[in-house]
């Protein structure tokens, strides 16, 4: 098969590298691609959002399925466009693509369907947060209402830290479009965990489970971030549990967006917290999570290529995943600063050593080459570095002898990830 993969963080790399490994893909594409995606695959220098681009480099490989990685295309219409060109896609359509498009349709359409999730405040104006804060007495969540790269999401103790977090989105501009709304909401307590499955519109199947690490530092301190490491499975998800959330969250969306016209097809990822009424929508992503894709695909024994053709033909009922018993586990390397400003274009170390490890597999979340051909930084999150184990702790041992072996004095990682 010829496929095309959108994207180039990551998350893309960890999915190139699984369609790759298949016995079934002819020729692999990726736009734009990274330098550690070139080593196995070809990389045309076309942005995700470049629909356009996108859509005529599809047609010209002739394409039989392009696998859409990041949230940006799909939420502008990828999927459909390709659609209209009679080019098969793996992703949800824009309308779809809405759960994680816009926090305030998501939270409207738990409410409609019953969907256990926290109480929120739909925001246009500061007068307006300010009074829902103070009635939470500052304990709450400021969220922006449309894509802001993971870091549109305020948790606050106090009402004038929510204050200013509100301010900030609605009249500073922090955060533009996305912005412009937002959502005050309870503030849950309690363990996070994410659970992704695949859908076909009608059938959905859980596809394996995450823990991921927002916050910057270790003892989940400092600012979120779009995630610094993952663990797979959620340690605190059990076989009971994790059925709880497919039965009450994953298939109750699935049938909700069928019977509202708007078939979900693809990846739903549901961002749960474990409180003490059960398990409670935090947020929905409509793609594979960065960093949980790097950890969740590396423990999948079905073929890739097969989950996402059952996908696009309709046709996941009685389908099976199969994932290895194997724990594991992700580290991010981050460039220094980082969710605030950090530097560019930084020279990074050989990772020969490194790439030799065994069970060891570094993504590149944010690599480029300059003109002597340095890989060089070019993003917040520059590596994820996954390990594979018979336990969470030979996953950490085998990932932490990496992340020191790789030795990035600009850089910087949480220590904790993983930790039980």
């Amino acid at each position: 098969m010829n496929i095309l993969v959108v994207g180039g963080g990551g998350r893309e790399h960890a999915i190139a590298l699984s369609l790759f490994n298949s016995p079934q893909t002819k020729q692999l594409i990726v736009a734009p691609g990274n330098p550690g995606i070139s080593k196995f695959a070809e990389c045309r220098s076309i942005a995700a959002d470049d629909i356009d681009g996108q859509c005529n480099l599809a047609k010209e490989i002739k394409a039989d399925i392009v696998f859409i990685g990041p949230e940006t295309p799909l939420v502008l219409g990828l999927k459909d466009r390709l659609t209209e060109l009679g080019i098969k896609a793996f992703g949800p359509t824009a309308k779809a693509a809405q759960l994680e498009g816009s926090k305030s349709f998501s939270r409207n359409f738990c409410d409609r369907h019953n969907i256990p999730q926290p109480k929120f405040k739909y925001c246009y104006d500061l007068e307006t947060a300010k009074k829902e804060i103070k009635s939470l007495n500052g304990y709450c969540v400021v969220k922006a209402d449309g894509l802001a790269a993971g870091k549109g999401v305020v948790v606050c103790d106090q009402i004038d830290e929510a204050i200013q977090a509100s301010k900030e989105m609605l009249e500073d501009n922090k955060f533009g479009e996305a912005g412009k709304s937002i959502l005050i909401e309870e503030r849950i307590t309690g363990v996070e965990a994410s659970v992704f499955a695949v859908s076909d519109g009608e059938n959905a199947i859980l596809i394996g489970t995450a823990q991921d690490h927002k916050r910057a530092y270790d003892n989940d301190q400092g600012p979120n971030t779009g995630g610094m490491g993952a663990i797979s499975p959620a340690p605190a998800l059990d076989e009971v549990l994790t059925e709880t959330v497919m039965k009450n969250i994953v298939i109750p969306t699935i049938n909700g967006m069928k019977s509202e016209g708007m078939e979900y097809e693809g990846i739903l990822y549901a961002g749960i917290m474990l409180t003490d009424d059960g398990p409670k929508v935090i947020e929905f992503n409509c793609r594979f999570g960065d960093p949980e894709t790097q950890v969740i695909l590396p423990r999948l024994k079905t073929d890739l290529v097969d989950i996402v053709k059952k996908s696009v033909e309709k046709n996941l009922n009685n389908f099976k995943i199969e994932l290895v018993s194997q724990k594991a586990i992700t580290v991010v390397i981050a460039s220094k600063g980082y969710p605030g400003s950090f530097k560019k274009e930084l020279v990074l170390p050989s990772l020969d050593k490194v790439e030799k490890l065994n069970e060891v597999t570094i993504y590149h979340s944010g690599t480029s080459l300059n003109k002597d051909n340095d890989l060089i930084s070019n993003g917040g999150r520059v590596f994820s570095i996954s390990a594979l184990g018979k336990d969470v702790k030979e996953c950490r041992e085998k990932a932490y002898d990496a992340v020191e072996t790789i030795n990035w004095d600009q850089g910087f990682y949480r220590k904790d990830i993983g930790k039980l």
